[in-house]
């Protein structure tokens, strides 16, 4: 369960931006691709479990599923592609590539208000 390992980065980052803001974290989001394999209620769990006596404890953690994108080789349409649906939706093409995945990125950390 690798949830475990970047949630243990997520709260080090996070901590490490509250101390810089002085201020408590209540909300942080989070982005990645189709293919890195993470599980939202794993990382969620994980999170809760690890930052359960930090100032991070009932943060609200958002993660967004990025999909995954190709490129038409025919006539460079990129779009979100679909595996049951792999042709280009503007010309019907089936000639065409995958885009490097999103990477896994702490978005924004919302602060509570002073």
């Amino acid at each position: 369960m690798h949830e475990a390992s970047i949630a243990q980065a997520l709260l080090e980052t996070i901590l490490s931006e509250a101390k810089k803001q002085k201020g408590k974290p209540i909300a942080a989001k989070v982005s990645c691709g189709a293919f890195s394999g993470v599980n939202d209620e794993a990382l969620r769990f994980a999170f809760e479990a690890i930052s359960d006596r930090t100032i991070c404890k009932n943060l609200k953690l958002s993660i967004e599923q990025k999909p995954i994108k190709a490129k038409c080789k025919e006539n460079g349409h990129i779009y979100v592609f679909d595996l049951h649906k792999p042709r280009c939706p503007k010309c019907k093409c089936e000639d065409f590539e995958l885009l490097p995945d999103e990477p896994l990125l702490l978005e924004e950390i919302t602060f509570e208000e002073k």
